[in-house]
């Protein structure tokens, strides 16, 4: 049996790439599209473009790093952004070829994720996805005033959701919930 593994690559139900240095060597259709753009868009550029800041990609460079010089895979949950400056979570696994320098050459494996999900997730995956934008526009910096506009809901509704997303994570301000949401 012949298989064209490039073609699978290509044509994966979820979001591949791979990694050199950080930088995107390869990814695939549904990649490009998860964080909306074009395979010409993505390859070659650095991974960074895809983070909410660059204080957020050198972070999970280190963590990342860090696991994947010890463990032969490394996955979790964070918020990324598209190519639109758009905030999304997504779960994120991957592999190292080179653990010696784990951003040498790496594979990941990308999932946005959903609403529905089963019971005995990980937290950031049992959010609601009202939750999910209210957590998203809140690492992006946004006021309480600013999250209601951008959802077209009130700003007590959104009071309400970061209420929710506080005694969910068991903080008792907007900063440490950041700080949580960021860690992966």
């Amino acid at each position: 049996m012949d298989v064209d593994f490039r073609l699978a690559f290509e044509n994966a139900p979820v979001g591949l790439a791979i990694g050199r240095n950080r930088v995107i060597l390869a990814c695939n259709h549904a990649f490009a599209r998860m964080f909306g753009g074009t395979l010409e868009d993505l390859v070659g550029q650095s991974f960074e473009r895809l983070y909410p800041t660059q204080a957020d990609y050198e972070e999970a460079g280190k963590r990342v790093g860090a696991r994947l010089s010890s463990e032969p895979s490394y996955a979790d949950d964070r918020v990324m952004r598209r190519l639109d400056g758009s905030l999304f979570w997504v779960r994120v696994s991957g592999s190292t070829q080179t653990p010696e320098d784990a951003h040498g050459q790496a594979l990941w494996v990308f999932s946005e994720l959903g609403q529905a999900r089963p019971a005995g997730q990980s937290l950031r995956t049992s959010l609601t996805a009202r939750e999910r934008d209210v957590a998203a526009l809140l690492i992006d910096g946004k006021t309480g005033k600013e999250v209601a506009k951008a959802l077209s809901i009130s700003p007590r509704t959104v009071d309400i959701y970061r209420a929710r997303l506080l005694r969910k994570y068991n903080v008792s301000s907007t900063k440490r919930l950041i700080e949580l949401l960021l860690s992966g």
